[in-house]
């Protein structure tokens, strides 16, 4: 699989999950997951895209931390 099609794979996933399992959380991200490659446009490349899939991790993370579903380390 290309670099870029795993890190959309797995924004994908993380999306979904967060729908899933956080929707209070999801509701105040500005993405949808059937609307993330339009909203994209050209300047996708593997570099931005690994950097939004870091960004969504840390806002997932950071709200376990502040939520108390996770201990701060």
């Amino acid at each position: 699989m290309q670099p870029l099609t795993k890190t959309l794979s797995k924004i994908s996933h993380l999306i979904r999950y967060i729908e899933t399992d956080y929707p209070e959380l999801y509701q105040h991200l500005d993405e949808n997951p059937v609307t993330l490659s339009q909203h994209a446009g050209a300047q996708m490349d593997t570099d931005s895209m690994q950097n939004y899939l870091e960004t969504l991790k840390s806002i997932l993370h950071n709200y376990k931390l502040e939520k108390g579903i996770i201990a701060a380390s």
